[in-house]
């Protein structure tokens, strides 16, 4: 009895420390407890898998805040199985109530610890990845059903809509689970390889599952231009991040992923440059805890070769990128930082035994788990053969002895020894640029034979990779002095690079873990003076007006720069109380440009990314303040509004307001009608495809402008005919606003591609 005391007093205690922590914070346990209202919830659940539906919970608990009616159900591959006392969960906190969620995540994954003795190879894996590329976040929670401790499970952040916009900036477009669609195995009828079928999407529906709406012509595409017309490869897939995740994988030895034989466990996001980014998934099984190999021979995973795979038939990406020269030396470059950084110093064991320090209480108490406390104890050093653990099945080596032997091989490995170039000094012309400022970037190398700079004036753009020149006309000093320049115009808020050297044997990176790290110039942007910035228009009640990232109808705020010089709005606030003016701080930067618009969401959701402030506004009506802190830039006080409504200076920048048709992102509608009086307009079709053609019943100056949903301007121009064309074949699938204005007045629609 004293001792089932103990041990309920230690998770109490556990449970206690984890109520303030972040969700995804690895230093403490969190704690998730699941009611049914039903005893046979296991023998529920079972069943539900067959359909892949969710049971209803009555209620979730994490760390003491309770979410009714969530959605619960099993989920994995081979780590789910009907006789195991401890299955991975997937829980939905919104799936009947929308608007739940805990810290901004709504969906919860949690691993069993299948094929795990260390329990920490998932949370460990990406800790090492998050160095490296985007990645979920992770980290432990012991989960109760019904009352009843079931373990610890580790737990990683769900990739949907929320991770995507906050780190690809952008949501609800295109994005793909790369898992076969029914498991992943022999019998499998399609991979998700990248392999080319044909040009019809239905030959690839059952090795990718689509997790949006639409997306699947963008697929073929990618997989038809990988394998045939690789050229123009980065055009369509983010080649570093697709680079750095195969050298993860070899590194690791993860190869329940695309480098192993089920070429499988990846997500392809669209982003807001038009092209597909890879992310990493599931890595419950890295540091070689994968039985089913490479695809390719047999595999003695110590001796993993960097060059694994290619001239694989069944891997593409990895014959296509290790086949070109440029790659294939950027790849070894990425191997290389990772070893060194990571496993030849032994700093990831630092997290390894910070990981073990946290959980080790609660895996000596964990019921359920696969291995025993002594297995768990001694994983980092002693292999546990297949009869350790659920399935049998192959040797699982400890994560120590196994990096410990990566290391001595590739410093014995040919591919590995090449002699990169070394980057001995760079620079700017120029530390603070202004803004519109052209500047030149120098490098001095040794032992190099071409230098690149990649670059970028904007964070959420893809950077462009240019050639520096030793050729003495690019302020470069003198000719064959091996230092190289090139100029570049900062043309935006920011400013970040990274130098890229190479010679014929190998590559390497400043710094070195670029592209997913860079350099970074502040450029110099004006701060505001009174007047420069105002409230421009206020939406209090949005139902269709507008969109955020997340596919949200919140309330926005519409700032209007009234200078001909971008601002920068870092350090100022916004707040809807003028007893607290410092309710949201600008993040830096934050850039107004020249006579242009800045959308601020009013929806009090701190956790997406982008502009989203910390309140709230009242459509009974209210106040809008921008201020430093102290003083007031400008104050809105404006009275009810009705749905799609919106309360706009009249012209920008006026001091005349008016209720009038919202014009998100551009410039306001002063006329009093919110639609056009007699005057008849036809757009069709809706949704389109190849084009959309407007109809008028007379000729009228009228201005067109089609904005996306997150109100960057696609097209502006006057029309000139009762019919105008507009031609969409290369725009992007997804939702778009169209606004006509004239002198009847100003119409708004939504488009859909």
């Amino acid at each position: 009895m004293k001792k089932y005391l103990s041990i309920l007093a230690l998770l109490v205690s556990l449970h206690g420390k984890a109520q303030v922590q972040n969700f995804y914070d690895r230093a403490n346990i969190q704690t998730i407890e699941v009611f049914f209202s039903f005893s046979d919830w296991d023998v529920q659940l079972d069943a539900a898998v067959a359909t892949d539906t969710y049971l209803i919970a009555d209620s979730v608990r994490i760390n003491g805040v309770k979410f009714d009616s969530c959605g619960v159900k099993y989920k994995g591959n081979s780590s789910y199985n009907p006789t195991n006392q401890k299955n991975p969960l997937h829980i939905e906190l919104d799936q009947i109530k929308g608007n739940q969620d805990y810290q901004g995540y709504t969906d919860i994954k949690l691993q069993n610890g299948y094929k795990d003795p260390s329990m920490i190879r998932e949370v460990l894996s990406y800790a090492v990845l998050e160095q490296y590329m985007d990645c979920p976040k992770a980290n432990f929670a012991n989960v109760y059903v019904n009352g009843t401790y079931r373990g610890i499970y580790s737990s990683a952040e769900s990739i949907n809509n929320t991770f995507n916009a906050n780190h690809y900036h952008q949501s609800g477009d295109t994005y793909f689970k790369c898992n076969p669609i029914g498991g992943a195995g022999p019998g499998s009828s399609v991979s998700p390889d990248l392999k080319f079928i044909s040009m019809d999407s239905s030959a690839y529906a059952n090795g990718y599952e689509l997790r949006s709406t639409y997306g699947w012509n963008r697929l073929v595409d990618l997989i038809n231009t990988l394998n045939n017309d690789f050229t123009n490869i980065e055009s369509k897939l983010d080649i570093d991040r697709a680079i750095w995740m195969l050298a993860y994988n070899n590194v690791l030895v993860n190869l329940d992923s695309y480098s192993g034989a089920f070429r499988q466990n990846y997500y392809l996001t669209w982003d807001n440059n038009f092209r597909f980014v890879p992310t990493v998934w599931d890595l419950n099984m890295s540091f070689g805890g994968f039985p089913g190999g490479t695809g390719s021979g047999t595999l003695t995973p110590s001796t993993l070769d960097p060059m694994s795979n290619s001239t694989s038939a069944i891997h593409p990406l990895i014959v296509k990128i290790l086949g070109n020269p440029m790659y294939k030396r950027m790849y070894m470059a990425h191997v290389r930082t990772m070893v060194q950084e990571m496993f030849a110093n032994d700093f990831y064991l630092t997290i390894a035994n910070q990981l073990r320090t946290t959980i080790d209480a609660t895996v000596n108490l964990d019921p359920y788990k696969f291995y025993t406390y002594a297995q768990f104890q001694n994983s980092l050093t002693t292999a546990v053969t297949g009869t350790g653990g659920p399935g049998g099945g192959a040797s699982i080596p400890g994560i120590q002895a196994l990096m410990s032997a990566r290391v001595s091989y590739f410093n014995s490995n040919a591919n590995y020894l090449l002699v990169a170039p070394t980057i001995d000094s760079y620079s700017s012309s120029v530390t603070s640029p202004n803004y519109n400022q052209t500047i030149t970037i120098n490098a001095t190398c040794s032992n190099e034979s071409t230098v690149y700079l990649g670059y970028r004036t904007n964070h959420t753009l893809k950077f462009n990779r240019v050639q520096m020149f030793d050729d003495g006309n690019h302020n470069d000093g003198a000719p064959g002095d091996h230092v190289y320049g090139v100029d570049a115009l900062v043309n935006g808020a920011v400013f970040e690079y990274y130098i890229y050297v190479e010679n014929a044997n190998a590559g390497l990176f400043s710094p070195l873990r670029a592209e997913h790290e860079f350099h970074t110039l502040t450029v110099l942007i004006p701060f505001p003076t009174v007047g420069s910035v105002l409230v421009n228009e206020v939406v209090a009640s949005n139902g269709t007006s507008a969109l955020d990232q997340n596919g949200e109808n919140d309330d926005w705020i519409e700032l209007y720069n009234t200078t001909s010089s971008p601002i920068d709005l870092a350090g100022m606030y916004l707040s809807d109380d003028a007893l607290n003016l410092t309710k949201w701080s600008f993040p830096v930067p934050t850039i107004l440009p020249a006579n242009g618009f800045l959308i601020v969401w009013a929806d009090n959701d701190l956790f997406q990314s982008g502009l989203h402030a910390g309140f709230k506004l009242n459509s009974s009506g209210e106040s809008v303040l921008l201020s430093n802190g102290t003083t007031i830039y400008d104050q809105v006080n404006f009275g009810v509004q009705t749905t799609d409504v919106a309360y706009s200076r009249c012209p920008d920048g006026g001091a005349t307001f008016a209720y009038v048709t919202p014009t998100f992102f551009a410039s306001n509608n002063c006329n009093a009608s919110v639609e056009f009086t007699n005057f008849e307009v036809s757009v069709f079709p809706n949704p389109f495809d190849q084009q959309v053609t407007i109809e008028m019943d007379e000729q009228l100056p009228t201005t067109i402008r089609i904005t996306d949903i997150n109100g960057k301007v696609l097209l502006e121009e006057s029309i000139t005919s009762p019919e105008w064309i507009i031609h969409t074949a290369n725009w992007s699938n997804g939702m778009y606003i169209l606004s006509l204005q004239n002198e009847r007045g100003l119409m708004s629609m939504k488009l859909v591609k």
